[in-house]
């Protein structure tokens, strides 16, 4: 089910930020942009079963190695207050990492491991995850590293330009502080 919402949660973002027309009846159910010109970061929220979800996505400006065939290749940071989740980071490298493998992130100089599952790397401790966001809002770039599962190691560059920008619009629109 996880594979599924992660799937899902990747085309809602593709969909978004590529500016897809959709019809006025699939507008009510799909993500709402937050910001007039989103840059980097995007920031959305969407209705979400019982609640609201704030997401914001950003994208790498380089990935290494070139001409590895990967999937989507985002990082979200969401807010589901309905479930008392609150700066949810979320790694998302378009291949199925190596089985018991991590990832390291470094902002500026100081680094965060996360653990993997399937295509995915999510950071196991809330307190570090507020650690990890705090960084990002005051950093300037992010380096994302991790191996796949038929051992290809990646280099994913982000530039944090906007990310603060996205955060706040995100903090407002779910309520968090």
């Amino acid at each position: 089910m996880k594979k599924f919402m992660t799937i899902l949660t990747a085309l809602s973002l593709v969909t978004v930020l590529l500016g897809v027309a959709m019809t006025a009846q699939a507008k009510s159910k799909a993500p709402k942009s937050l910001l007039r010109s989103p840059g980097v970061w995007g920031a959305f929220s969407l209705k979400e079963g019982k609640g609201k979800a704030c997401y914001m996505a950003g994208q790498p400006s380089d990935s290494k190695p070139g001409g590895v065939k990967r999937g989507p290749i985002w990082v979200l940071i969401t807010h589901r207050p309905y479930k008392k989740i609150k700066g949810e980071v979320g790694v998302y490298v378009g291949y199925p990492f190596k089985p018991g493998s991590n990832v390291t992130i470094n902002v500026d100089g100081k680094t965060f491991k996360l653990y993997t599952v399937d295509d995915t790397a999510w950071v196991e401790n809330p307190k570090t995850e507020a650690k990890l966001v705090k960084a990002m809002r005051a950093g300037k770039k992010m380096v994302i590293r991790g191996t796949s599962k038929r051992g290809t190691k990646t280099t994913d560059r982000y530039s944090l330009k906007g990310f603060t920008r996205a955060h706040k619009a995100i903090n407002r629109a779910c309520k968090v502080k």
